[in-house]
């Protein structure tokens, strides 16, 4: 059994706004899942994107599916 604990990373691309999430995709492949949690909030709620569901949010965000803020 994998006990690989998440190794949290903001996108290169954020500013320092204060409005980052943070996300966790070095278990993508052991466990199908990708963490997301507010950067402001390390010791906050959670949520798990299963793999794939993640990897299309990510690819609708480059194609520009989303417009912009």
């Amino acid at each position: 059994m994998t006990t690989e604990s998440p190794r949290w990373f903001t996108s290169s691309y954020s500013g320092n706004g204060g409005q980052c999430i943070e996300v966790a995709a070095n278990l993508a492949a052991p466990f199908g899942a990708v963490p997301v949690r507010d950067s402001k909030n390390p010791c906050g709620p959670v949520l798990n994107a299963s793999a794939n569901a993640f990897a299309s949010f990510v690819a609708g965000v480059k194609a520009g599916d989303f417009g912009t803020v």
